[in-house]
């Protein structure tokens, strides 16, 4: 079966730095697009960021220059470095593996919490 495990999220003052960390099945991490999305009380889940195969990214407008999305193609992790944290990003951030072309074209992780006082 094909799991999405998730790790470091947690309490963080603003300005601070986390590091979200999301190993997957090798089955489908060196084929599969990966990303991190996120959802706000009230809001709608919404694309962070994310990468493909062959290491091209794509990053929402809010955390450009801010956040990092990277992959670890030997351990089948990908990685959200996030820095200069503003309340505005706390959310339940949720690791994403996408593929356009076998379903169920999406998998998704737990979620993990963010939370940034002000």
């Amino acid at each position: 079966q094909v799991q999405l495990v998730e790790s470091g999220g947690g309490l963080v003052q603003a300005g601070g730095s986390l590091r979200l960390s999301c190993a997957a099945s090798r089955s489908i991490f060196r084929v599969n697009v990966m990303g991190w999305y996120r959802q706000a009380p009230g809001k709608q889940r919404e694309l962070v960021a994310t990468i493909t195969s062959g290491g091209m990214t794509n990053y929402a407008d809010s955390v450009k220059g801010r956040f990092t999305i990277s992959r670890d193609n030997a351990k089948n992790t990908v990685y959200l470095q996030m820095n200069s944290l503003k309340p505005e990003d706390t959310a339940v951030y949720y690791c994403n593996s996408h593929s356009p072309y076998v379903s169920p074209y999406d998998y998704w992780g737990q979620g993990t919490q963010v939370t940034v006082s002000s």
